[in-house]
């Protein structure tokens, strides 16, 4: 109870100013539980603004082409967030009548919603004591009990689970939470964490043994695999390119992208128009120039995608059905969108 006290104290005198904590409806605490996740609170609070603004309710949402949800989540990153913030719209509204599920059982059934963000919302909407785990949660917890259990682990996660619902403040949980999230954002950080002026710094066994590097301790990562990515950007006689849809299970589903062709490394201009795809893709003539001098290493989790643009200028076709005029509407991927900002700065 003294260690909950303690964190409580701290976030009242502490805590964020932040759009979300002004609200208890389980729509917008979702919004932003969906959107925080693998993304920093400066990065996500314009998206925040900007959904809660456009869609100001579920059903909104839900009736929203799916590209443009796309579109208005570019630049966030883990696109299968957005597609599955979609998918669940259309459910509560559809099949719910648009009233969101208030017990951490029903909310964790909606597709693309783990234990955290089902904890979060439970405990803040419906003070359900339910306690979360996320990395700040994680780092504070193995820090102050000197737990070196890898966090990413079986038996770590239920190791932390049980601890941190043994800790929550069953009369005030979604306070709780937000607090122990908070001072694991802003004092007990990754890097350089505040322990001279922490509040539980002497009872702190990372502080004392001077541990507060080494936790918390992680499995070793998957092996991060290379792609070769190139890029045909397309210009017509009269000012018209391809885009496709990316479809399956990949990388960026639902996003639009320019004619890829995939190689086994970094290739040259003779390579590149002696492959098989770039033959059937311009059987007339064709002229070709590299946009970027140097590879764009696009790093995604467990992907690493060193890519080439390459702008190809061809005679009109029947297939180049995108005017570059109209873009912009399209969602793509954030490596897509930085290569359009840069090209058409130099147009």
């Amino acid at each position: 109870m003294i260690f909950s006290n303690t964190l409580i104290y701290w976030y009242l005198q502490n805590n964020r100013e932040l759009p979300w904590r002004k609200t208890k409806n389980p729509y917008f605490i979702w919004l932003s539980e969906i959107m925080l996740q693998q993304t920093r609170v400066a990065q996500g609070l314009s998206y925040y603004q900007k959904f809660t603004t456009d869609f100001p309710t579920v059903f909104n949402l839900a009736n929203a082409d799916e590209s443009t949800v796309l579109k208005m989540w570019q630049g966030l990153g883990y696109y299968s967030r957005a597609r599955n913030l979609h998918f669940s719209a259309k459910q509560i509204a559809n099949e719910l009548n648009g009233e969101f599920p208030s017990t951490y059982k029903e909310i964790i059934k909606l597709k693309g919603i783990g234990d955290y963000t089902a904890s979060a919302i439970a405990s803040i909407c419906f003070n359900e004591p339910t306690a979360v785990l996320d990395g700040n949660v994680y780092r504070v917890l193995s820090r102050y009990y000197g737990i070196d259990t890898p966090i990413n682990s079986s038996a770590g996660i239920k190791e932390f689970k049980t601890l941190a619902q043994s800790l929550i403040d069953e009369t005030q949980p979604g306070t709780y939470n937000q607090a122990i999230m908070d001072f694991g954002a802003l004092h007990c950080k990754p890097q350089n964490p505040l322990c001279e002026t922490c509040p539980f710094s002497d009872s702190c066994v990372a502080f004392e043994k001077k541990l507060t590097k080494e936790l918390p301790v992680k499995e070793k990562k998957i092996k991060v695999r290379k792609r070769y990515f190139n890029f045909l950007v397309i210009k017509t006689d009269n000012d018209t390119t391809i885009l496709s849809e990316r479809k399956g299970k990949g990388i960026w589903q639902g996003l639009y992208q320019f004619p890829l062709i995939e190689s086994n490394k970094v290739i040259n201009k003779d390579e590149l128009i002696l492959s098989e795809e770039f033959i059937n893709l311009f059987p007339l003539e064709t002229t070709i120039s590299l946009f970027n001098p140097k590879e764009i290493v696009h790093k995604l989790s467990h992907q690493h995608l060193y890519t080439q643009f390459w702008i190809v200028e061809t005679a009109n076709s029947a297939e180049t059905t995108i005017k570059w005029s109209e873009i912009e509407k399209y969602p793509v991927p954030i490596l897509i969108a930085n290569f359009l900002e840069a090209f058409q700065a130099e147009k």
